[in-house]
């Protein structure tokens, strides 16, 4: 190999972290930015805040890796992104949304510095946090089923090839959907002039703080990033032999996010899914090099975020079932995992049971929307249980 040539074995934890990025990017930022607009954000207002989540991530994540030779890989809340597709828009609209966004961050915060209150945070009994997670999936995973009946010659060649891909490929199944759907929207959908090269660049909006978006929409956002994405992240790196120091690490994460809900961004944290791309053996055979994987994809989304503009005019131009359809099918094994979590346990089935049915029924009271009082009720029930006994 004459000098000039790369080293294989830098060229291999690259390619692991653009990988990850790519695979976390094609999978889940159309329901980012589908969760954006449920929740009052205009087009180009959700096409920054993705700009804004990917630059922030990835800055992170390429200073926390290097810093500590760990392959420390980061994403936005898939679960939250949900969570939000799944709501209703607060009193207020997007602004009310942001002032959410920064009730979560702040919590997160608080879980970093204050130990208690993190170990409280991450024990919520699984079984609740699953079923939680799993309730506020739901009615997104029913969209592909959706679609297919009401719109079958768009829907049904995505459900097809991401079909196909899963049986042969499963890490490239929603990318390949989401590039059929791109393709079939395209053909169809005339699209705004002038959305196709734009870069929509974040762009701050005023908060706006209530009580009801605080409760129904920033409490539930905090325990999912962290039930569903913070814990599970951590637990993959321990299982590669990496122990990393979880208050620094949900501190940072939390900062950060302060410092970009201004600009319509959620919270984001450890990634859970695509993590083992960066951790694992695939990465490199020395996992003291494998933090250059989590870098390279922490650059990997940084240049990803740059083509918000383009994703969200394809998204605005699109049906919006369609849309949904891909969101659906990407989330359709994080929705068998926590269905499974949540039944696991005979004793606390019904409570999970409770949580699930009331998340899912899409109860709002108060403007408090369905997440909150589904770990409500499976909560009561598991404390009646307990106290009888």
């Amino acid at each position: 190999m004459s000098p000039a040539e790369p080293s294989p074995g830098l060229l291999q934890p690259v390619f692991a972290g653009v990988l990850s990025a790519v695979v976390g990017f094609a999978s889940t930022f159309a329901l980012v930015l589908h969760g954006y607009t449920v929740v009052g954000a205009t087009p180009a207002q959700a096409a920054g805040a993705l700009l804004a989540v990917c630059l922030a991530q990835g800055a992170l994540a390429i200073w926390l890796s290097a810093r500590w030779r760990m392959p420390i890989t980061l994403a936005w809340s898939t679960p939250g992104s949900a969570l939000l597709a799944a709501s209703a828009m607060p009193e207020g609209g997007f602004p009310a949304a942001i002032g959410a966004f920064l009730v979560a961050g702040a919590l997160i915060v608080a879980a970093g510095l204050w130990k208690p209150f993190g170990r409280a945070a991450a024990g919520i009994p699984s079984a609740l946090a699953s079923a939680m997670l799993a309730g506020i999936l739901f009615e997104i995973c029913l969209a592909p089923v959706r679609a297919a009946g009401a719109m079958p010659t768009l829907a049904l060649p995505v459900i097809l090839a991401w079909a196909l891909t899963w049986r042969f490929a499963r890490l490239f199944a929603v990318p390949v959907a989401v590039l059929v759907a791109g393709a079939i929207i395209l053909m169809t959908t005339p699209l705004p002039a002038g959305g196709m090269a734009a870069i929509s660049w974040p762009a701050p909006i005023m908060p706006q703080f209530s009580l009801t978006a605080a409760i129904g929409l920033g409490l539930p956002l905090f325990l999912v990033t962290m039930a569903s994405q913070n814990v599970p992240g951590l637990a993959v790196l321990h299982a590669h032999g990496y122990r990393p120091a979880p208050g620094p690490i949900f501190t940072a994460t939390g900062l950060t996010s302060l410092l970009i809900a201004p600009f319509g961004a959620h919270p984001f944290n450890l990634a859970a899914l695509t993590a083992a791309l960066c951790a694992g053996h695939d990465a490199h055979p020395d996992p003291a090099r494998r933090w250059v994987a989590s870098a390279a994809g922490g650059t990997a989304y940084m240049v990803l975020g740059l083509g918000a503009g383009l994703a969200a005019a394809i998204i605005a131009a699109a049906p919006p079932l369609l849309i949904q359809t891909v969101a659906g099918l990407a989330l359709l094994g994080t929705l068998g995992g926590a269905l499974t979590s949540a039944v696991v346990e005979e004793r606390n089935r019904l409570p999970a049971m409770a949580t699930f049915v009331t998340t899912a029924s899409g109860l709002s009271v108060f403007g408090i929307g369905a997440a909150f009082w589904g770990l409500l009720a499976g909560g009561a029930l598991m404390l009646l249980d307990r106290l009888r006994r």
